[in-house]
């Protein structure tokens, strides 16, 4: 009887815990727009132990590998985007997953791009938050996710050659 109730207390206790162990939910998106200012994808971003986690989804975007960051200010403004400012880099370092002085908080693999134009991918940006203080994503100006033509070589500092910014998206708070 002892041992019935026993198991009986741990599965409860169990299943009380799968909505925590689930992942949580978004708690910021980004839709990513062209130079025509035509939706190419989103971004959702998610905190999670070390960093917020980056899933991201593209259409129509040409076959291979593109570099993806998190950029310094919230703007998207075509047809170059520069106005996204450069990587997010709170705390100062070089740039490239691969450079032993790296990386910035806003460095990411490639994302793959298959034959028909779709990628899909989640990453790791590695020490920002979602919350307030060192390594937020949402500081005076906001940050935006920025899509390249080529890809990132992951190392030569400040960008990694990863050609020109080809698709913006402002990061926002889910609601």
């Amino acid at each position: 009887m002892r041992t019935t109730f026993a198991v009986a207390v741990a599965v409860a206790a169990l299943l009380a815990s799968i909505p925590v162990l689930a992942s949580a939910a978004p708690a910021a998106t980004a839709t990513l727009r062209d130079a025509q200012g035509q939706a190419v994808g989103t971004a959702t971003l998610t905190p999670v132990e070390g960093g917020v986690k980056v899933a991201v989804n593209v259409s129509g975007v040409a076959p291979g590998l593109h570099g993806f960051h998190v950029h310094a200010v919230g703007k998207c403004e075509g047809p170059d985007f520069k106005s996204a400012g450069g990587h997010f880099n709170p705390a100062s370092k070089e740039h490239g997953l691969d450079n032993p002085k790296g990386a910035h908080a806003g460095d990411m693999p490639n994302l793959s791009v298959g034959p028909d134009g779709t990628g899909k991918g989640e990453f790791l940006a590695r020490g920002a938050v979602l919350d307030a203080g060192p390594g937020s994503l949402f500081p005076d100006g906001g940050t935006a996710v920025v899509l390249h033509a080529a890809p990132d070589d992951m190392k030569s500092d400040p960008a990694g050659n990863a050609g020109a910014r080809i698709a913006c998206g402002v990061v926002e708070r889910k609601p």
